[in-house]
């Protein structure tokens, strides 16, 4: 079975969706998928928590939503707020989520 990864950077939320299609899409495909927040996408939670986005409850019902990047968290001031949304914060690669730990568990990792 494949197995993938998307990794979102971008903080832009017309973007993010697409990343969210994508991960259900797979899910729904048979693929095994994870999201994980990186980078400015950090930024993102709040919105899409607040907004009650069905795309990301959706994702985050299923359990696709894997981890939130501490370490962007925390430099760019939604550290406090991320912890409190039930998603797990990943910082084992200096306080980011390490890419090396999905392929070592056979994800193919696709960056956006």
């Amino acid at each position: 079975m494949d197995k993938q990864v998307i990794f979102a950077f971008r903080g832009d939320m017309l973007c993010f969706m697409h990343v969210l299609l994508n991960v259900l899409d797979m899910n729904d495909k048979g693929i095994e998928s994870r999201l994980v927040f990186e980078g400015e996408a950090v930024k993102l939670v709040k919105e899409l928590e607040v907004s009650g986005n069905p795309l990301y409850a959706k994702a985050k019902a299923k359990g696709l939503i894997d981890c939130i990047c501490k370490a962007c968290s925390a430099k760019l001031g939604v550290l406090d707020y991320n912890k409190t949304v039930g998603i797990p914060l990943c910082d084992e690669m200096a306080g980011h989520p390490s890419m090396a730990s999905y392929t070592a568990r056979g994800y193919k990792v696709i960056t956006i």
